[in-house]
């Protein structure tokens, strides 16, 4: 598509104008982690890295970096089975109502936070009579990571075609060699961007996990959310804040050069 001169200005002006607006305050958290001042004063008196050495320091931090890890991975995992043994079934096979299980499997991620937290919430307490802790908030954290490997995973196979896979069994390979030897090989990098993505999602979720976290445990963004108002404690939130902003970059580059992959390996099929 040919554009006009006028039409490039007016979109580089627009890009321009939404990054600013997106990234203007998160690099003020960075610029505030260095911030003399408690009330962090614009322009900053001062600079220090004192902030940054209380952070590293800090107990509960640590405990809630550590317990969001842990929630995160096993949530990648279990999203990773769930939702490549989805996108193989939808996408590889068809039977009545094939569609409406598709809907059913991205809804949570459209939900709203608050529905989908308070819904858990009922359905563990209540239904079920299980105590919320560590095993609740895992749940919750892969009924939406689900999706991100999902949609990853059936894009891929719809790219991909049936055809070596047909081969592949034709020539006497079963079934489960056939997806090991054929069919996983080809999803490798789009499953991986995928665990990249909901590992993402589920570190740094906090409106579900309000809902169906125990008592005495506490993930790092609501840690942050507690302690931010803390007279004492902001400026070690802004550092964690400014680390998790950096500690992001990582794997959402690798999800997007892994997708990149996918997308010049289909091209040359």
């Amino acid at each position: 598509m040919t554009l006009s001169p006028l039409m490039r200005r007016v979109l580089a002006v627009s890009t321009g104008l939404a990054l600013l607006f997106v990234y203007t305050p998160l690099a003020l958290v960075v610029l505030n982690s260095f911030n003399t001042s408690r009330t962090f004063a614009w322009p900053p008196p001062g600079y220090t890295t004192e902030w940054w050495q209380a952070a590293w320091h800090s107990q509960g931090a640590r405990d809630a970096v550590w317990v969001s890890v842990q929630v995160a991975i096993v949530a990648t995992l279990v999203a990773l089975v769930l939702g490549t043994m989805a996108a193989l079934a939808l996408q590889r096979f068809r039977f009545f109502g094939r569609d409406t299980v598709s809907l059913l499997i991205i809804l949570p991620i459209a939900l709203p936070g608050v529905v989908t937290g308070v819904a858990l919430a009922n359905f563990f307490t209540t239904m079920i009579g299980i105590q919320l802790g560590m095993f609740t908030l895992i749940v919750s954290h892969a009924t939406f990571c689900i999706v991100t490997v999902f949609n990853n995973a059936v894009a891929r196979l719809r790219r991909l075609g049936s055809n070596l896979e047909e081969a592949s069994m034709d020539l006497g390979a079963g079934t489960f060699r056939t997806f090991y030897k054929i069919t996983l090989p080809m999803l490798r990098s789009s499953l991986l961007a995928g665990c990249l993505l909901a590992f993402a999602l589920s570190f740094d979720e906090i409106i579900v996990t309000t809902f169906t976290v125990g008592q005495g445990i506490q993930t790092l963004p609501i840690w942050i959310y507690q302690n931010l108002f803390r007279p004492n404690q902001a400026p070690v939130v802004n550092v964690v804040a400014a680390v998790l902003i950096l500690a992001s970059i990582v794997p959402i580059w690798l999800a997007q050069k892994l997708a990149g992959t996918d997308e010049s390996v289909a091209a040359a099929r």
